[in-house]
């Protein structure tokens, strides 16, 4: 896995994320006091922005907003060095998800997702000139969540394999995952190289409690599996082993929205310049730290 000096396509979602950050659990039936802000995430743009946050490599994204939304999302895209190819649907408003952040010690978060547009991605939105220039493709997980995602991965895939395009995907969502089954997204994402699931969907994936297991047991089925634990670290494995432990990056969390895609973007950034798995890892910990310690799911605008 070396550096070939060419772009990271990533292929997924670009959503408006409203973050409200609460102290202590929330009141049913009243007001809970919070802080809200309104930022721009989404797993794929996520990835897009941390990959050219490590730098390295050109870092373009495909996906699919309304309207209502669409020069914002370009411009804040555009701010974190990405090259953005937002398909604007005029019948569907951009995907919203509302994170809801406990401010207490894990700072852990839980969402209420509306996809909007980036749901309807599909197989017209893709051409193979997207590939034009580009080193390794990267698909969010949750394209596989509906019909028409699911399309276009089919299709991406089927022409990354004709250009010799290695591709990577995070499974990025448990929850999605669980009502599609683990076997049904296993076979979508036949011939992948790299799967960069959460522990909790490494879990999911193989119906074993033990991450180091589920990441041995999924690596035979992937030629890399990195699995990510958060304050935990990483796993690496390949053909049925772990190989490598990564530790986390101590830090004090305010925000975990995103933290995962921070490790995924400086990961793949680091594999296209060259980095060994193991070294690109560490890149990802380190960049998962600095996600965690901001609010909202995306790096700092560039100077």
């Amino acid at each position: 896995m070396t550096g070939s000096g060419g772009a990271l396509l990533v292929v997924g979602d670009v959503i408006t994320d409203v973050v409200a950050r609460h102290a202590g659990p929330l009141a049913p039936g009243t007001d809970t006091a919070a802080v809200i802000r309104t930022v721009p995430g989404g797993a794929g743009a996520n990835v897009a922005c941390w990959a050219a946050r490590r730098g390295g490599c050109e870092v373009r994204l495909l996906g699919r907003v309304g309207a209502d939304a669409a020069a914002w999302h370009e411009r804040e895209l555009t701010a974190c060095g990405v090259r953005p190819r937002l398909v604007v649907d005029a019948d569907v408003p951009t995907g919203t998800v509302v994170c809801l952040v406990d401010e207490g010690a894990a700072a852990e978060r839980t969402f209420l997702t509306d996809s909007g547009a980036s749901v309807r991605l599909g197989p017209e939105d893709w051409s193979d000139a997207l590939l034009d220039g580009v080193a390794r493709l990267h698909l969010s997980g949750y394209l596989l969540f509906s019909g028409s995602g699911r399309a276009l991965v089919a299709v991406a895939l089927k022409a990354a394999e004709a250009r010799g395009v290695p591709v990577s995907v995070d499974p990025a969502s448990a929850g999605f995952l669980a009502e599609l089954g683990p076997e049904s997204f296993l076979s979508l994402v036949g011939g992948v190289e790299v799967l960069l699931p959460s522990r909790d969907e490494a879990c999911l994936l193989t119906g074993c409690p033990d991450a180091a297991e589920a990441a041995a047991r999924l690596s035979r089925r992937v030629p890399l599996v990195v699995v990510k634990q958060g304050a935990e670290g990483a796993l690496l494995a390949r053909s049925g082993e772990v190989c490598a432990r990564v530790p986390a990056v101590p830090v004090t969390p305010r925000d975990t929205t995103g933290a995962g895609d921070a490790f995924t973007g400086a990961f793949l950034a680091a594999l296209l310049a060259g980095a060994a798995p193991g070294q690109a890892a560490e890149e990802g910990c380190r960049a998962g730290a600095e996600a965690v310690e901001r609010v909202g799911a995306r790096p700092p605008a560039r100077d």
